[in-house]
């Protein structure tokens, strides 16, 4: 098969989507790699290591769509790049559909095979493709929180560990899984007084055993959710419903009542955000101020730390890759339920029920398609 491997375009984004050894990995199995020029650059890896391992170096970004048969990248197709996929091209990213309706109309009209990470899902119900971004991304959040709390940065002026004598910030994690339980880490380590909220009581009870003395745990509700946003000086949104938009947990008049100069990063954005007035960022202008609250709220927030972030997903995207070029995505989604439950649109037809109900659009059964 040959896999193309584009340098990605989206703000900011520095991630590529795979690594010379990943590369090297896929050449092995007889596969031909083609990786636009200087798209590891940023990254860390320079066109001379994929090119020792045997990857074809191609100049532009429409030369890398044109020849591949799948397109491996980090990110989803932008603007520009909706019209250089082809009908019937593999394309395995991550999407966020349903958080998007102009790039879900785009892939319909483009006909190709769109297989995203972060619906990949194992029977237990984790998503080992979205697992390392949403582990770089829960520890980011508090880094990026402890950082917007500061005065020059419009926050509150508190430091997040607090010294001897002065009481530690308090910090209020909305979701228990992998973002938030990466986040309860990284705060609690920092010395913060932390909650974290979760909808599951069997999820609280297995954080209250793994997770540090200084970090509580609480039912998710509404009263309890406003109770302690109030109390909070930082606040994760670290809610996902797999292919579904995040619900909303903290309102516009909540902000109202909140502290002045609290900092909400909202790591759900890009499946639509679990707090009404978070829009989308950018690395480039990550924040915004509404009702004195400073708002976090950068889609790609991994991809400040490109180089962790390109290795650990491809540690984790790669055995998938390899199953994809050797039998070709019909047979390794036959093959691999955790793969099938990857596709979201296949030649046009919305094959993942959450992204078609996003947007009130017929949905198709992906066995018809296999």
């Amino acid at each position: 098969m040959k896999i193309g491997v584009p340098k990605e375009i989206k703000n900011n984004e520095f991630r590529v989507a795979l690594t010379p050894a990943g590369a090297k990995e896929l050449i092995s199995h007889g596969h031909d790699l083609y990786l636009q020029t200087d798209a590891g650059l940023s990254s860390g890896f320079l066109n001379d290591e994929y090119e020792k391992v045997g990857v074809k170096i191609l100049p532009t970004i429409e030369s890398v769509y044109d020849i591949a048969d799948m397109i491996m990248k980090v990110k989803e197709p932008i603007e520009p790049e909706y019209k250089l996929i082809k009908k019937d091209q593999l394309v395995f990213t991550y999407f966020h559909f349903a958080s998007h309706r102009p790039l879900t109309e785009a892939m319909i009209e483009s006909r190709s095979i769109c297989l995203a990470y972060e619906t990949v899902q194992l029977p237990d119900r984790s998503l080992p493709l979205l697992t390392p971004m949403s582990e770089v991304a829960g520890r980011m959040a508090i880094q990026e929180g402890a950082k917007y709390l500061e005065k020059p940065l419009k926050g509150r002026g508190i430091l997040l560990g607090g010294v001897p004598g002065v009481l530690p910030a308090k910090v209020l994690i909305l979701g228990g899984g992998v973002v938030g339980i990466n986040a309860a880490k990284m705060a609690a380590g920092m010395g913060a007084d932390v909650t974290i909220a979760d909808i599951s009581l069997e999820r609280l009870r297995y954080l209250d055993d793994v997770l540090p003395a200084n970090v509580n745990t609480m039912m998710s509700n509404v009263y309890n959710v406003e109770a302690k946003a109030i109390e909070a000086d930082l606040v994760v949104g670290a809610v996902l419903i797999p292919g579904a938009k995040a619900p909303h947990l903290i309102n516009r008049e909540l902000l109202k009542s909140m502290k002045t100069g609290a900092v909400l990063v909202d790591v759900a954005v890009d499946q639509g955000g679990c707090i009404e007035t978070c829009k989308p960022t950018t690395h480039e202008n990550p924040t915004f101020i509404i009702d004195d609250v400073v708002h976090y709220c950068v889609a790609n927030m991994p991809g400040a730390v490109p180089y962790t972030s390109t290795i650990a997903l491809t540690n984790a995207t790669l055995p998938y890759a390899v199953q994809l070029a050797n039998k070709g995505w019909k047979k390794a989604c036959q093959d691999s339920e955790p793969l099938k439950k990857g596709l979201n649109i296949i030649d046009g037809k919305i094959v993942y029920p959450s992204v078609a109900e996003a947007f009130d659009l017929k949905s198709h059964n992906v066995e018809s398609f296999l």
